[in-house]
């Protein structure tokens, strides 16, 4: 690699660097003032952005430029077009006007739409978002610029996560705002959302990966017995990292940092196998982009190191699945962290107001939030003792909580647990200033010093969902304690209705607040004394988007409207059946076509060598091998049987009246009868010979790179 990373980070990025040395000033300050502000782009500025864009793009080798989008299939989408048009002669020139940059047209039709679109009705737009900066991209098509887009209908309906997502940050920084002028913070003008994405993620052998049917169709192991050796010695966590993984992991940062991609640190995870990769934290919007990015990336190098990238939450039963921290935080123009309680967190009557709108948030919609941390694969790993459960609760620490509690009790907090230092006690050690409360990993939602964690997200996810529920439900309480205060701004009296409404808030929300542990069957007892919902499936979770509560919010805060939330729980329904029907399938085409005849032709072998030792002597004892073929009969017997039950299962559920009973079908009915499967052919994995076996084993997976 040799380059110094300073040299190299966003070389393939068109960045405000390069845009503030290669446009005009005056075209640079009004493009500023659109990202900045949100003023309307003038298409003549456009035409300028364009044509020094393609120059740049070109320079880099780029022969194409594509509108970069992700629509709602949860991975990113584009469609090339060269930069050629043609000239007299028979000769083409290079063009790239602002028209193009501004609006593509790609076909809507066979994206999910949730019935926003009919399959005969195909105009869909992509259109700029010049929030986020374009970027190139090499790969076998040659050199490309992505120009990162929203995509919606020819109706106005939103097709994507982006558009979302982008209405979320308007609302979160309006409601912001105004709350802070409340507080006489009139030099903030704007804030935005802080997200850092921590992802997880596992590293196979290529050759192995190829040989499991299942690890291609639904990238993870519908089958597998647990290895003599998982994770129980807890000496993969933070280990050496391998040759062959530290390898990647190079090439991966170098690739990253070219596209402007703040990662940052990289480790091995709990199970073998697992790792992770987590960058410093960014604008909402270049955080979603960039953990797309992230992703893509990662399953691209890892195919030039004879790797596979597995991203599913949840792709080896036994051992720890994989999930996406993400952290938020609201940060203002001026550079103040909203969520930062500050020296002194008592007194601190802004930090405190915040802390209410997010406890109030989250209580209010905490099946919402659930929905949008999940897919079928987190359904796998939730709760697990390996991820947070799925109720989702606030863990704030015992220093938030005491002044939490004191403000319920008495009005105000007039004190607070500081601080400490740690001796080791080892002279030539220092002495370690300790955090004001310990870290919960059981939490699915934990305040950890200036930011909330959202530890709950699937590995595979766009954060874009999370984090556009997390904006507009926080900016809905944020509008409605302006409303309820504005009146006292500038007055004697606004100290006190503020804490007035703090502790009311306090006291109302309380219930969502645990500092315990989160696997504990106590909690879940408590969570229901509380009141508070333990959706295990996202089938159940999906239900949030149709509430009352939910459809006002999103209306109120002009972030998604009613039409568009059907259509997600619609389209949250369809990917729900359409993993599970590709699952059962698969399942069913190993088991018939892999492992009943690998069963069958040991078990021949086994008889015939009864046979044969019989006819030796009827004296030798051969007791072993035929209890042996015995219990083998019987477990294939069990399979079959099992076999049968899916078939009848999965039958049911695609005659389905609708999605959602689909959906309902599948999990309730072809879930159940999946694992009923796995358990006997898992169980005669252990009792054939590996060299009949006919596909690789966990422990083949797991420790042979």
């Amino acid at each position: 690699m040799g380059e110094k990373i300073s040299e190299i980070f966003g070389t393939d990025v068109f960045n405000e660097t390069v845009m503030q040395e290669r446009l005009p000033k005056a075209t640079f300050k009004a493009l500023k003032k659109t990202m900045e502000n949100g003023d309307d782009l003038d298409p003549q500025i456009a035409d300028v952005v364009a044509s020094v864009m393609k120059d740049w793009a070109i320079e880099k080798g780029a022969t194409h430029y594509s509108h970069w989008f992700q629509p709602m299939t949860g991975v990113t989408a584009e469609k090339h077009d060269a930069f050629i048009a043609p000239a007299s002669e028979g000769k083409i020139i290079m063009e790239f006007s602002g028209k193009e940059l501004i609006k593509g047209e790609p076909d809507a039709s066979s994206f999910p739409s949730g019935g926003l679109r009919a399959t005969f009705e195909a105009r869909g737009y992509t259109a700029w978002d010049c929030t986020s900066p374009a970027f190139v991209k090499e790969d076998a098509a040659g050199v490309t610029l992505c120009i990162p887009t929203a995509f919606c209908s020819y109706t106005g309906d939103a097709l994507d996560k982006k558009t979302p997502l982008l209405r979320s940050m308007e609302a979160i920084n309006r409601e912001t705002v105004r709350a802070l002028h409340m507080f006489g913070k009139n030099d903030v003008t704007h804030v935005s959302c802080s997200v850092g994405p921590e992802q997880e993620y596992f590293l196979v052998d290529h050759e192995s990966y190829m040989k499991r049917a299942d690890l291609r169709f639904t990238g993870r192991t519908l089958f597998g017995a647990v290895p003599p050796k998982g994770q129980e010695m807890d000496d993969h966590y933070f280990g050496a990292i391998k040759e062959r993984v530290a390898s990647f992991m190079s090439e991966l940062n170098h690739e990253l940092w070219k596209l402007g991609v703040y990662a940052k640190t990289q480790h091995n995870e709990a199970a073998p196998a697992q790792h992770e990769l987590a960058p410093i934290y960014s604008l909402a919007n270049t955080a979603v982009d960039h953990n797309q990015i992230t992703m893509d990336l990662m399953k691209k190098v890892a195919k030039r190191h004879g790797l596979e990238c597995l991203l599913h939450e949840k792709p080896f039963k036994g051992v720890n699945g994989s999930g996406k921290h993400n952290n938020w935080s609201i940060i203002t123009n001026t550079g103040e962290n909203l969520m930062k309680p500050g020296k002194k967190p008592n007194e601190n009557t802004q930090f405190l107001f915040f802390l209410a709108a997010v406890m109030k948030a989250v209580d209010d919609h905490a099946l919402l939030l659930r929905y949008s941390a999940s897919n079928p694969g987190n359904d796998l790993r939730l709760g697990a003792a390996e991820a947070p459960p799925a109720i989702i609760s606030i863990f704030l620490g015992e220093q938030l909580s005491d002044i939490v509690e004191q403000v319920i009790n008495n009005g105000k907090a007039t004190d607070f647990k500081k601080n400490s230092y740690m001796n080791i006690g080892v002279h030539t050690l220092p002495e370690i200033k300790k955090d004001a409360t310990d870290r919960n990993r059981t939490s699915p939602f934990a305040f950890t010093g200036n930011k909330f964690e959202f530890r709950s997200v699937a590995s595979s996810l766009s954060v874009a969902g999370p984090n556009t529920v997390l904006n507009t439900i926080v900016a809905d309480v944020l509008s409605e304690y302006c409303d309820e205060l504005e009146k006292y701004a500038g007055t004697k009296d606004f100290e006190d209705e503020v804490m007035k409404l703090i502790r009311r808030e306090f006291k109302a929300h309380e219930r969502i607040i645990f500092n315990g542990n989160g696997y504990a069957e106590e909690w879940v007892k408590e969570a229901e004394r509380r009141g508070l919902p333990n959706e295990v499936s996202v089938v159940g979770a999906t239900k949030a988007l149709l509430e009352k509560s939910t459809v006002e919010t999103f209306e109120r805060q002009h972030v998604l409207n009613k039409a568009e939330l059907e259509a997600r729980a619609e389209i949250s329904y369809e990917i729900y059946s359409k993993t599970l029907n590709i699952e059962a399938r698969t399942m069913l085409e190993m088991y018939a076509k892999l492992f009943a005849p690998a069963v069958i032709k040991f078990e021949k072998e086994l008889a015939e060598a009864i046979g044969s030792i019989r006819n030796v002597s009827d004296k030798i004892d051969t007791s072993v091998e035929t209890e042996l073929l015995e219990k083998i009969s019987l477990k294939l017997k069990e399979a079959r049987l099992a076999e049968d039950k899916l078939e009848k299962a999965l039958e049911e559920a695609v005659s389905a009246e609708n999605a959602k009973c689909q959906a309902e079908a599948f999990n309730n009915k072809v879930f159940p009868a999946m694992e009923t499967l796995r358990k006997p052919v898992d169980e005669l994995e252990m009792l054939v010979g590996k060299d009949y076996w006919p596909v690789p084993t966990y422990g083949d997976l797991l420790y042979e790179i």
